[in-house]
Formats: C-alpha cells, sequence, structure tokens
C-alpha cells in the first residue's frame, strides 16, 4: 500500500510539541502549536508497549467498506518502518478494534510538497473516500518554500476534496527553530487558516507525544519508529472518529 520515492522529510529537524486535545480527542482550528525548541529530553512515557505487527487485508472488489484515505509525504508513508508499521496500518487496527468499518487506504509519498498533493488530487479522487486525513507541509517548510504557495496548495487539496464530498481533517507538523520565529509562526497559521477556513478538525502536531521519547524516533529524529506510529494513530483516532458512522 505504501508508496515510497525516493526523496524524503529532510532528515535531522528539531520538532515542537504542540497543545492538548479538546474534550472530543480532536483540535479546533483555533489551535496552534508552540514552538519550544528540540525535546530529545522529553519526559513524556510511552503509551503502549511494542507495536504488533498489522496485517492490511488486501482490498479487493468484494471489500464495500467506505474508503479512508490518508493522504500524505514520508511521515504517512511510514518511511523506515517494516510493512505493516506505518501510522494507517495501526490506525486500521484501532478503527476495526471500535467497530467503525472503514478500509484504511495509505496515500503517502516520501518526498511529496504540497504541490505535490495538489498533482495526486485525481488519484485520490479516483478512489472515492468516504474520509481524508490531509498531512502535508512538512517538505515545504524545510527547503524554505514560499509560504503562500504552501498555503494555496493545502487549501487546493482541502477545498477539491470537500466539493467531492469528501469529510476531511488536517493533519499538521512544525519547523524547528533556526527558521526563524515569524517563519515559524506563519508556517504553523496555514494548518489554522485552511481548517477554519472549511471548518474542517485540525491536529496541529501529528508527532504529539511521540517527538523526543525514547523508541519513538528513528536515528533521523524525523521520523516515527513502529513503536511512535502507533501512538501518532492514537493521535489521529479522536481527529477522524466525529466524522465516521457506524
Amino acid at each position: 500500500m505504501r508508496k515510497v520515492h525516493t526523496l524524503s522529510i529532510l532528515a535531522g529537524f528539531a520538532l515542537a510539541v504542540s497543545g492538548c486535545h479538546g474534550n472530543t480527542g480532536s483540535n479546533t482550528a483555533a489551535d496552534s502549536p508552540a514552538v519550544p525548541g528540540p525535546i530529545a529530553n522529553s519526559t513524556v512515557e510511552p503509551r503502549d508497549a511494542a507495536p504488533q505487527e498489522v496485517v492490511a487485508k488486501p482490498a479487493n472488489a468484494d471489500d464495500k467498506r467506505p474508503v479512508l484515505v490518508c493522504f500524505g509525504d514520508s511521515l504517512t508513508a511510514g518511511l523506515g518502518t517494516g510493512p505493516g508499521q506505518s501510522y494507517p496500518d495501526y490506525l486500521q487496527g484501532d478503527l476495526d478494534q471500535l467497530h467503525y468499518h472503514y478500509r484504511v487506504d495509505n496515500e503517502g509519498v516520501s518526498g511529496n510538497t504540497t504541490k505535490d498533493g495538489v498533482e495526486r488530487l485525481p488519484d485520490i479522487l479516483a478512489l472515492h473516500p468516504a474520509v481524508a486525513v490531509v498531512e502535508f507541509g512538512g517538505n515545504d517548510g524545510l527547503r524554505g518554500l514560499r509560504i503562500e504557495d504552501t498555503r494555496a496548495n493545502l487549501d487546493e487539496m482541502v477545498g477539491t476534496l470537500k466539493k467531492a464530498g469528501i469529510k476531511v481533517a488536517l493533519a499538521g507538523i512544525t519547523l524547528p527553530p533556526d527558521y526563524g520565529p515569524d517563519y515559524i509562526q506563519r508556517f504553523n497559521e496555514t494548518y489554522t487558516l485552511i481548517a477554519k477556513k472549511y471548518g474542517v478538525p485540525m491536529l496541529p502536531f501529528l508527532l504529539k507525544d511521540v517527538y523526543g521519547v525514547p523508541g519513538m524516533m528513528q536515528r533521523d529524529e524525523t521520523h516515527a519508529t513502529a513503536k511512535g506510529n502507533v501512538v501518532v494513530a492514537r493521535n489521529v483516532v479522536p481527529l477522524v472518529v466525529p466524522l465516521l458512522k457506524r
């Protein structure tokens, strides 16, 4: 299911912890992630033991479950982890346990920018998903691309999906402090503005409770381990559950 290209999100950046979930477990458009700097010594404890590999059910013509597509870059693709160890894989298991009958489709491509996401929209629309979790922007920020372009691309992705009748949730990311407070603030505000414009739920920081926690991040300090992806999936569950039907 995963598509891994040769390009990946640039390694070695220090991410920041974001705010807490609301009462439903999802974040509102009014939230925005804080940027306190590196958190390698965080004392947050892992929320699970060693993850179990998830064996995803292959898609076939008889699978009538509605599709929940995870649409993003290497953080969605699960770069650096084994088969069945991306966050969408664990999300599938979590939703199955909660008796939500959806097929989670991992449409993460490593190295993708928001421009690449826009170009892939026809492929996503062809899947006819009921729900889409959109996770892009990290590569834009790390490459110093224009904030205006990132916003326009995210706007086009979310707007196009919504226009097609797809329920959308937005998963954000942030940047290291050395990019400067002004650029970081404008970058973070991108997710808030898009979420508010389209009235979609937002998770400001996909790697909440993962970045800086021993065993949760790979050596590149950019991508979650399999164990970290278990927590990422649990971050996403309350984001999408209000959009699902039993």
